[in-house]
Formats: C-alpha cells, sequence, structure tokens
C-alpha cells in the first residue's frame, strides 16, 4: 500500500484561507487619483464600470470616489462655496430620493458642481448595485458548489465501502475525482474543512483499495507530470517583477497542487521541495515588497509631519495686516501642493496625519476669516467716520470766520487722513465730496483776503526760506546741524496762510528742502502701538490696489474651472462682472493714490 501525503499544508503558514482577501489587502490602487481633476475622475470611474473586470475592481471603485469627493470639497471651498464633509464610506453616496428633485435642480442653478456630482452619484451608485448582486450571487455560488464538493465526499466515501474489485473501483474514483475539480470555490470559512475532509478519504482510498501496480503506477506517473508543470510555473512566477500578481498566481497553484494525488515514494520529497523552493522565492520577494512598503509609508509619515509642525507654526503666527496674511497663504499652498506629492502613509497613520493636516490648515484659514470680517467692520465704521467729516466740511464751508473756519479745516483733513480704509465702492465719491467743501471754503476766503492777511506775502516768506535751506552749509556738527533744522521749522510754523490753490506744492517744496538737507534728522516714519508702522491713506489704498490685482487673477481661474461644468453660465457671467468692476476700480484707486500724492498735507 502506497504512503500518500497531501502537499501545500506546511508550505504556506501565513498564506490566509481566502486567497481573494490576501490580494485585496495587499493590492492598492495603481494610480495616485488624488492628483486627478473632477472631470478625470469621473472619466476614470466611467470606464471602469465598462471594464469585464470590474467586479474585481472595487478597491479602485472606492479609491476614485474618495478622491472624488476630497476633490470636490476643495473645490468648492476654493470658489467661495459652502464646504461639504468628504464622502468616506459607500453608504454617504446614496441616491438622491424622488422627493428631492426640485431642491437639486434649484442646487444646480447656483452651484456648478452640483450637476457633476449628481452625475458622479447616479454612475456610482449603479456600480454599487451591481456589485452586490455580483457578491450575491458568487455567494450563491459557493453555497452551491460547497453542496456539490460535499456530495462528491459523500460519494468518495460510499466507494470505500464498497470492497468491490480495483477494476470497477479506480474507474469510478476517477470520475469523483475529475468532479471533485471542475467545482468551482467554495465560502472561505469551510474552504480547509472540506478540502482537508477530502483529501482524508482521498488518502484512505489509496491505503484501503486494493489496485494493481500497473494503474496504481500509471496514475502516480500522471501525478508526477502535472506536479513537474506546477513547478515550472511557479519557478516562472518566480521572474515576474509584479509582486502582487506573482502571489496570486501562486495561490491559484496552491489550490490546483492539493487537487492532485501523490506520486511514486521515491518522487515525493524531490517535486515537493522543487515546489517549495519556488515559492520560498516568491514569498521572499513579496515580504520584501512589503517591507519596502513599510520602509516607503514611514518616510512619508515623516515627511507629512514636518509639513504638518509648519503649518502649525504658520497658523499661530501674529499677522497686522491684509499683506501678510496674503504672503502666509502663498506658504500654505506650496506646503498643500508639496503635501500632495507624498505618498500615502500607513493605513492607522494616513488617516490621522491628513486630519492633523487638515485642521492646522483649517485653523489659519479661521484666524484669516475673522481678521478680515473684523476688517469689514473696520471700514465700515471709517465710512460713518468719514461721512460724518463731509458732513461737517459742508456746514463749515459758508463760514466767513476766516481764521477759526480755517483752523476748523486744516483739523478736519487731519482727521480725514488719520481714518483708515472705507468700502472701496465709496471712497472716491466721499473723498471728492470732502474735497469739494474744502475747496470751496479755501477758494472764498482767498477771494476775501484783508492786507492783514497777505497769503501771497506768506507764500514769498516761505518761498525764500525754502531756498535759505537749499543754502545752508552743514557744519559737520550733529547738534548745531539739529538745531538749525529746528530753527527753521520754527520760522515755518510762524509764517501765515498761503493761497490755497499752492499750499500743496510750497508744502511739498519745504519737506523736500529739509529732507534732503537734514536726511538724519527727520521725525522718521509714524508708528502705531507695538511699534508697527501705521499705515497711511495712500498706503492702505496701494494695499488695496495690490489686493484686487490678486482678486482678478482668482476670478479669472474661476471662470477656467467653471467652463468644464454644466449650467455654469450664471456664475461665468457672474465672474466676468466682477472682473470688468474690478479693473474699473483699479483705475478709480489709481487715481486716488495720484490724487493723494499731489495733495498730501504738511504735517
Amino acid at each position: 500500500m502506497s504512503e500518500v501525503i497531501i502537499p501545500g499544508v506546511e508550505m504556506m503558514p501565513d498564506v490566509p484561507e481566502s486567497v481573494e482577501s490576501v490580494i485585496e489587502e495587499a493590492a492598492e490602487p495603481a494610480v495616485n487619483y488624488s492628483e486627478k481633476n473632477l472631470a478625470e475622475l469621473v472619466k476614470l470611474f466611467e470606464e471602469l464600470v465598462q471594464n469585464e473586470e470590474r467586479m474585481k475592481m472595487s478597491k479602485d471603485a472606492e479609491a476614485i470616489k474618495a478622491a472624488f469627493y476630497k476633490r470636490l470639497q476643495k473645490e468648492k471651498a476654493d470658489a467661495g462655496l459652502v464646504a461639504v464633509e468628504v464622502v468616506e464610506s459607500a453608504e454617504e453616496a446614496e441616491e438622491v430620493p424622488a422627493a428631492e428633485t426640485e431642491e437639486t435642480q434649484a442646487e444646480v442653478a447656483e452651484n456648478p458642481f452640483a450637476q457633476i456630482e449628481k452625475g458622479f452619484k447616479e454612475i456610482y451608485n449603479r456600480y454599487k448595485k451591481e456589485r452586490a448582486e455580483y457578491n450575491r450571487q458568487l455567494e450563491k455560488e459557493r453555497e452551491q458548489n460547497l453542496a456539490l464538493k460535499e456530495a462528491v465526499i459523500t460519494d468518495l466515501k460510499a466507494l470505500l465501502e464498497k470492497q468491490e474489485d480495483v477494476n470497477a473501483t479506480f474507474p469510478e474514483f476517477r470520475e469523483i475525482q475529475n468532479r471533485w475539480r471542475a467545482i468551482g470555490p467554495v465560502p472561505a470559512t469551510s474552504y480547509r474543512n472540506i478540502n482537508e475532509t477530502y483529501q482524508l478519504y482521498v488518502e484512505q482510498f489509496y491505503d484501503m483499495v486494493k489496485i494493481n501496480r500497473e494503474l496504481r503506477d500509471l496514475d502516480f506517473k500522471k501525478n508526477l507530470e502535472a506536479m513537474e508543470q506546477f513547478c515550472e510555473l511557479a519557478e516562472k512566477l518566480a521572474e515576474n517583477p509584479n509582486v502582487i500578481e506573482a502571489f496570486r498566481e501562486l495561490q491559484k497553484l496552491h489550490e490546483q497542487w492539493k487537487e492532485f494525488g501523490p506520486v511514486a515514494k521515491e518522487y515525493r520529497d524531490q517535486i515537493w521541495d522543487r515546489f517549495k523552493a519556488a515559492t520560498a522565492v516568491i514569498n521572499k520577494k513579496y515580504q520584501a515588497f512589503f517591507e519596502g512598503m513599510k520602509e516607503q509609508q514611514a518616510e512619508n509619515l515623516a515627511k507629512k509631519t514636518v509639513l504638518c509642525e509648519k503649518v502649525e507654526e504658520i497658523a499661530e503666527r501674529e499677522v497686522s495686516n491684509s499683506n501678510e496674511w496674503n504672503a502666509f497663504s502663498k506658504e500654505i499652498e506650496d506646503i498643500q501642493k508639496e503635501w500632495r506629492t507624498i505618498g500615502f502613509a500607513s493605513k492607522k497613520d494616513n488617516q490621522k496625519i491628513y486630519d492633523r493636516f487638515r485642521a492646522a490648515c483649517d485653523k489659519f484659514y479661521g484666524r484669516k476669516r475673522e481678521f478680515y470680517n473684523d476688517y469689514k467692520d473696520s471700514i465700515n465704521q471709517n465710512l460713518e467716520k468719514k461721512i460724518s467729516l463731509c458732513e461737517a466740511a459742508e456746514a463749515l464751508k459758508s463760514s466767513t470766520e476766516w481764521k477759526k473756519a480755517t483752523d476748523q479745516f486744516i483739523a478736519l483733513q487731519k482727521q480725514w487722513k488719520e481714518i483708515g480704509a472705507v468700502p472701496r465702492k465709496k471712497s472716491e465719491q466721499l473723498w471728492k465730496r470732502f474735497r469739494a467743501a474744502c475747496d470751496e471754503f479755501f477758494a472764498e476766503r482767498d477771494k476775501n483776503a484783508k492786507p492783514e492777511n497777505d497769503f501771497y506775502g506768506n507764500l514769498k516768506a516761505k518761498q525764500r526760506l525754502v531756498e535759505e535751506i537749499k543754502a545752508y552749509a552743514l557744519t559737520g556738527d550733529e547738534t548745531a546741524d539739529h538745531e538749525a533744522m529746528q530753527a527753521f521749522q520754527a520760522r515755518w510754523q510762524e509764517i501765515g496762510f498761503v493761497p490755497f490753490k499752492e499750499k500743496d506744492n510750497i508744502a511739498q517744496a519745504y519737506k523736500a528742502a529739509l529732507q534732503e538737507k537734514f536726511p538724519n534728522n527727520g521725525r522718521g516714519a509714524r508708528r502705531g502701538r507695538g511699534g508697527r508702522p501705521q499705515l497711511s491713506e495712500k498706503d492702505r489704498l496701494i494695499q488695496k490696489y495690490n489686493q484686487l490685482e490678486q482678486d482678478i487673477v482668482t476670478y479669472e481661474n474661476n471662470i477656467g474651472f467653471f467652463s468644464m461644468s454644466k449650467n455654469s453660465e450664471p456664475l461665468i457671467k457672474q465672474m466676468q462682472e466682477r472682473i470688468e468692476t474690478a479693473k474699473a476700480e483699479l483705475k478709480s484707486l489709481a487715481d486716488q493714490i495720484r490724487v493723494l500724492n499731489e495733495t498730501e498735507e504738511q504735517e
């Protein structure tokens, strides 16, 4: 009686019972979907659902879906729309009930992303239903296969009990083996038990049935030829550079190996060692592949941790003006671009590190929104203040108390310069209103000047003083030169008013002469609280001008994006109107800045 072995039991101790589960857990999507835009992701999913192998591509399907909703959230936020939560599970992408159709149509009219999101959901839900039905059918078939294999085992057990002549039992045994091999896979939970039971009865058959040597040797020869082919296939798989594919095919060979009976005793160890050696090569490559993946994932985690720390540091910085916010925002955007170039971390760490990064970014942009909300309140308050100054100037412009009213107008002008920015749509209008009241008063004052108010005489005196400053020869004694400068300033203050239309020119000439002659003895830049420079009205207008240029770039980028979506004509039109308005405002700001340069008052 020949000894029968069941090869493969001790060879793969780390292989799970279900080969499919190993492959699905090991395989990662070959494409980095996070780099794709919305349209590309929809196209990829449409190609997937048309693929004949789509039921085996669930990992790719879920990866595309996750990338789609993450990209959708980001682009909605970039477009100024309300952000949505990223869909992380299939249950969150259910079909929209019929009762919500009108609401959805209204959303599409206002949100260019709604149509592409709705289309993606419809494709995904069809795929989801199809896969659920596929899994149900697959499980049903495996249960049926289990019943068929149990029936084969029952027949094999009955064959063992017949004790008939070999000529009658051996062909029947062969037919039972062929039936067994023709049956497909069974549920994973039953796989080990059903195969071990079958192999036990096969072994008992060879031990119990008294077959003649010729038939036995022929059977051993056929089994040896099949196992040699398995060895050749395994050895060829060991050369396959695709480790995952090689490992998957190896599992299939192992399953087929177990379907065959024993070989002659003198070949058993030899054939088994050959098959085991080829298997060991593939297993080592498979293990090394995942060890390398773990190392890469650890490196990715370390890189992403550094980026998290950078964003967290930026989110804690003290920021006082829009220029700084814009500079820091650019830093955040550069870091986010770098983040997208880094691969995944390990499964247990990937979501955690992403949540940390997202939280830091959200904190920064939350603080930025608070700043601009406060800034908006501030410019509205400034608007009220400047309206009050306009009203005060208009009430004062008809006064004939020239000295008193002049002092009051100078005080109003000083207050005007100290008030911060106002809403850009009102800025030029208010300035013209205020300037008109001032011009009207000073023009009337100059017409009614009395001899004691010799404005033109004062102008000549200030012109002589300017020439005297220019002609002053520096002594080299810092103290003496500083005293000389103070003397010039005192004399300037003693001279009375000049004609209103000349005051800007003479004031500018005076400041230029003083700065040229005494460059190191000026008062320096005015500074606000905390030692920070306090921006002038002109500087604030320049800031607005720079910000408006950035807004135009953003609007133009939005138009390019919206053109990819259906029903986006209203938003595109709105962006174009904003661009035209912004360009007109740029021209207005440029005019205001030029006026301020020409009309700066003596401080």
